[in-house]
């Protein structure tokens, strides 16, 4: 039986804050001793208050805005209520009834196919700690005992929930690269999934045939792109099984697994009901007026996406191109310099994709931290379609200001191109060293026994290799032809 697969998600985004949600602690935990990031606070000794951080609810406002969500004025805060060993307060603060971004949307391409996916919410909450299961081979059980690290408590997040929208591990992946890129680009999450900056509950149920949702299952655990294709791929088989055999599925919360490539049952899912929600009276309601929103709105750059179909339109890129140069804020900016310096769009585009990038992968390096300015090689690349330098000597050129941090005039004189292109008696010079090397080939040629050109074109080789390509090919040509006859 045909089933059609129905995807929400539910993103759990960590805030670029200096400090925690509720209180002063540093948020750097990547690395720290475990335990040390703490305070009465947010380790909920009792007598303690929470003070919310401006700085959290900027972002959340600003991720909101981006995703085209309506914000919510006057929204407050509640208790969540369960008891895991990494929350000391046994209960969560978070927003419940009133998020503060509520509705909204986000386009997607998959599979080379627009889609738009539209969302429930996105709220503010704080971020439990952390557990360690010391375990010989890596295993998700088996653990004699556990450690608790409490850095990570606290951390501010913004949880976005998606309406179940996606179809398919495509467009779940699409929906959540985007996500990440929205939020490099606003300067509000680094959405490293690696180091748990960015999460993604995983929501899959199969329709049924009357076109109702099916039995809805949670997947948690998945800490990568890929891991949430092979942990899609796996669940939807296993229902499709389930379902064709006969059985029933139940409502649940299933790990991943990512070492054995399964899923497994963690617990029955729990209802708004489990967790006793009430209001953090502690916490006073965030005020979001209009004329704070618009000031929000006005600080926010270009979107992504529309920075993506900008540079198609203007700079006549390829949807490919245009989406591997945007996929970050700052290679855009990059780009955009090179152009303002001279360069022709379509050149600029093929250096930045081909020769930057992989210099950038050599190294393991972000754009950042490129040290050849925009501006000077946007004049190199010019130099090239002025045709004052071989795309050789080029090359050349940008290794020398990459690798030995040389501007470009040091680097041109280095690499022995400030004079640009060899011509007039410089090439002769070369063209005459190469006859003295090839005796017999000039000899032959000059007895008109190279019928078919062979010769000619050896030598002309020759002569572009000990330039290194500094010498246009059609001077070359003239110039052996001159000297040969």
């Amino acid at each position: 039986m045909k089933r059609q697969v129905v995807i929400g998600l539910e993103i759990h985004l960590q805030l670029k804050t200096k400090t925690k949600l509720f209180c002063s602690c540093s948020t750097d935990y990547i690395g720290a001793t475990p335990n040390t990031n703490v305070c009465p606070i947010c380790l909920a000794v009792p007598g303690t208050l929470p003070v919310i951080n401006d700085h959290a609810v900027d972002l959340a406002v600003k991720m909101g805005l981006g995703l085209h969500c309506d914000i919510q004025d006057n929204t407050r805060f509640h208790r969540k209520h369960y008891f895991y060993a990494d929350l000391p307060k046994a209960y969560q603060i978070t927003q419940y009834e009133h998020a503060i971004a509520q509705g909204g949307y986000l386009d997607i391409i998959a599979d080379g196919k627009p889609k738009r996916v539209h969302l429930d919410h996105l709220h503010l909450e704080e971020d439990a700690g952390k557990l360690v299961h010391p375990t010989s081979d890596g295993r998700l059980s088996g653990a004699a005992y556990s450690l608790v690290d409490y850095n990570r408590g606290g951390m501010p997040l913004s949880e976005i929930v998606s309406m179940p929208d996606m179809n398919s591990p495509a467009e779940a992946i699409a929906y959540v690269t985007q996500i990440r890129q929205l939020a490099r680009y606003l300067g509000a999450s680094d959405g490293e999934m690696e180091s748990g900056s960015l999460r993604v509950d995983v929501n899959v149920s199969l329709s049924n045939p009357d076109g109702s949702l099916g039995t809805r299952v949670e997947l948690k655990n998945i800490n990568s792109l890929k891991s949430i294709e092979r942990a899609l791929e796996y669940e939807i088989a296993r229902q499709n099984r389930v379902l064709d055999e006969g059985g029933k599925l139940v409502q649940e919360t299933r790990l991943w697994d990512d070492a054995a490539g399964v899923t497994r049952s963690m617990r029955s899912k729990e209802g708004a009901r489990d967790y006793r929600y009430y209001v953090e009276m502690d916490l006073a309601p965030i005020d979001a007026k209009p004329e704070y929103v618009e000031k929000i709105r006005a600080s926010l750059p270009e979107m992504p996406w529309d920075r993506r179909d900008r540079f198609v339109s203007q700079y006549g890129l390829s949807l490919e191109e245009s989406q591997q140069i945007t996929e970050q804020r700052e290679m855009a900016d990059y780009y955009e310099e090179m152009v303002a310096a001279g360069a022709p769009a379509a050149k600029v585009a093929n250096w930045a994709r081909m020769e930057v990038q992989r210099l950038l992968r050599e190294e393991g390096l972000d754009i950042t931290a490129f040290p050849v300015p925009a501006k000077e090689l946007g004049s190199l690349i010019a130099k090239v379609e002025k045709k004052e330098l071989s795309n050789t000597q080029a090359k050349d050129v940008l290794a020398a200001m990459y690798g030995e941090k040389l501007t470009l005039e040091a680097a041109l004189k280095k690499c022995g191109a400030a004079g640009g292109r060899l011509t007039g008696e410089a090439l002769k010079a070369v063209i005459e060293k190469v006859f003295a090397a090839e005796p017999e080939a000039v000899e032959t040629i000059k007895r008109g026994a190279d019928k078919k050109g062979a010769k000619v074109k050896f030598l002309q080789g020759l002569v572009m290799r000990e330039t290194r390509g500094s010498a246009d090919p059609a001077e070359v040509a003239r110039a052996l032809s001159e000297l040969l006859h």
